[in-house]
């Protein structure tokens, strides 16, 4: 049933934008652009995001860029297209002919957007600092690494290149918050460039939704060789006195609002607590039984405008600093991307989080 509806979008998505390109230019014909196009362009796709799961290589590598990059950018075109196929009707409405121009324009708004979004995707993730103040709590920096999906997609480079920004912060902690990790080659690489990260308070981290597709073992091995101290429904203390409280990612291992709730309350309540979840949810809770700060990853805020406003509709927060009750609640964009290496006006990031300073 996944597969269909993939199936069906994609197609559909480009058989849309074909049919725009056929109204807007009636001579190239209909049948290329919206019959043989879409159907083997959707087959395309498909085979790369399929086949790139089970080998590996420098044609894999290439095959995964360019079919994931077109299933972005045919989401893209078909934004484009749509809005233009209704700014044709309107115009139609109102009596105005708008064919001349609008195809013209709709094709160089769409080189535009490309443009950005590849830009976007293939440039590397800038720090980005956020101040708090957290009363009864040490001054600290805490650098946080969410969604980077390292492996196939994100070249170890560039990781190293997002890992040195974070190593010239000199945060006091590291928190990963999830989906690390993706599928390809080398996974111990990432893991030993990770685990080069020393800050004096330790490294810590939860898993999202990812490190479960991928295999928990497998997961698992990866936090274990990094160093990191993965918090599974468990707390741990700082050497400064502050707690860290991390859950298993919400959604997929079925986390409660009450799981979260009892975590923290069997904390002791007089110090300082941060709240690790890769999904934002169950902030109110994590709230009203004491949590300070929460962080939290997943939504990418969005990746591709306006797919934004889609996120939307599961989570009534999606990107940015919050203010739950006396609780601060930071959602990350994310390190990198997922799959598709694109970023269109959702830029990604290393948030590095000043508390009272």
């Amino acid at each position: 049933m996944f597969l269909a509806v993939v199936t069906f979008v994609l197609w559909g998505m480009q058989a849309v934008t074909g049919a725009w390109l056929f109204i807007a230019f009636p001579r190239i014909g209909w049948k290329i652009p919206v019959g043989v196009l879409p159907v083997l362009l959707t087959a395309f796709i498909l085979f790369g995001m399929s086949y790139t799961r089970t080998h590996s290589g420098a044609f894999t590598g290439a095959l995964y860029y360019v079919a994931y990059t077109w299933f972005g950018l045919a989401f893209l075109a078909f934004c484009v297209s749509a809005g233009s196929v209704l700014v044709c009707w309107i115009l139609q409405l109102l009596h105005l002919s708008a064919r001349t121009w609008l195809g013209p324009l709709s094709l160089t708004v769409t080189a535009f957007v490309f443009a950005l979004a590849l830009w976007g995707g293939f440039s590397n993730p800038q720090v980005k600092r956020i101040r708090v103040t957290v009363p009864n709590a040490p001054k600290m920096t805490i650098a946080l690494i969410s969604d980077s999906h390292l492996g196939m997609g994100v070249s170890l480079s560039r990781f190293d290149k997002a890992l040195q920004k974070i190593e010239d912060e000199n945060p006091d902690a590291v928190f990963l918050l999830g989906d690390i990790f993706e599928y390809g080659p080398n996974m111990s690489a990432y893991a030993k460039r990770l685990k080069q990260l020393n800050p004096p308070l330790g490294v810590y981290g939860v898993f999202g939704n990812h490190e479960y597709y991928v295999g928990y073992d497998k997961s698992k091995t990866l936090f274990r060789e990094a160093g990191v101290h993965l918090l599974e429904n468990e707390t741990a203390e700082l050497s400064n006195g502050v707690r860290v409280a991390g859950v298993k990612d919400a959604r997929t291992a079925h986390v409660t609002a009450q799981d979260v709730t009892n975590l923290i309350l069997q904390t002791e309540t007089q110090k300082p607590l941060i709240f690790l979840s890769h999904t934002p949810i169950y902030a109110e809770e994590a709230a009203a039984a004491g949590a300070d700060l929460m962080f939290s990853g997943h939504t990418h805020n969005g990746q591709i405008f306006p797919f934004k406003y889609l996120v939307k509709l599961q989570f009534p927060r999606v990107y940015g600093l919050y203010e739950v009750d006396r609780m601060k609640f930071y959602i990350t964009s994310g390190m990198f991307y997922w799959g598709i290496p694109l970023r269109f006006l959702a830029p990604s990031e290393i948030p590095v989080i000043e508390v009272n300073k």
